[in-house]
């Protein structure tokens, strides 16, 4: 076996022991923000509980990128070829995507995807906004909530614009004002533009596939 193989074959064996792990942790990462964020009365020493579970998390998740990272010998290049999980590192309000690749990790353990190729990409895309719509809610919330002249004065009205950002629909009768929210409203548009795009790409594809089929088991003449 070349040194290549062997490099291959135990980031692969690394990847498959590590998914589930990290898809847990990413769960685990975005229930003690909402903590953080939500409870209200949280005492000092819940604050503070929520804080290292979430940077145990970010380090689970930074300790894994350096062992890709190293394993692979690519050096600088690896961060060009896996731009999504550098980004995802660097990011908080991306981290809960993790979650996203489970489903590929069972799925892979039991042999081949019991989906179509077209209801994983929109099932993936689905949960993939739903995550982001969440966390993205709770980032802007945490921003807003306290800021002077902000609408966005309940995880309500942060779920609300949530929804109208990622959709695309824009509403404007809740908006972020304060610089940071802004920045994760400018994120949350272009993510929300690539995912509605995904979905009815695909979606299209899936009816023109049928229709072609039909057509191909409709009888000459008919």
């Amino acid at each position: 076996m070349t040194d290549d193989s062997r490099t291959t074959s135990s980031r692969t064996a690394w990847e498959e022991r590590t998914e589930i792990p990290l898809a847990v942790a990413s769960l685990v990462f975005l229930a003690a923000y909402a903590v953080r964020v939500l409870a209200e009365d949280l005492p000092q020493a819940g604050a503070d509980a929520c804080l290292a579970v979430v940077l145990a998390a970010w380090a689970l998740f930074v300790a894994d990128y350096a062992v890709r990272w190293r394993a692979s010998g690519q050096r600088l290049r690896f961060v060009r070829t896996h731009l999504l999980d550098t980004v995802v590192l660097l990011l908080p309000l991306l981290r809960p995507l993790r979650i996203v690749k489970v489903y590929e990790a069972v799925q892979r353990r039991h042999g081949r995807p019991r989906l179509a190729l077209h209801a994983r990409v929109m099932a993936y895309a689905g949960l993939s906004t739903f995550l982001l719509g969440f966390s993205g809610a709770l980032a802007v919330y945490q921003r807003e909530r306290d800021a002077a002249g902000s609408s966005m004065r309940t995880f309500g009205d942060a779920v609300w614009w949530a929804c109208a950002t990622l959709t695309t629909v824009g509403y404007g009768d809740v908006t972020p004002v304060t610089a940071t929210g802004r920045l994760i409203a400018v994120g949350m548009m272009a993510i929300g533009l690539a995912l509605v795009g995904t979905v009815t790409g695909t979606f299209a594809s899936w009816l023109l596939q049928a229709f072609s089929r039909e057509d191909d088991e409709r009888p000459p003449g008919s």
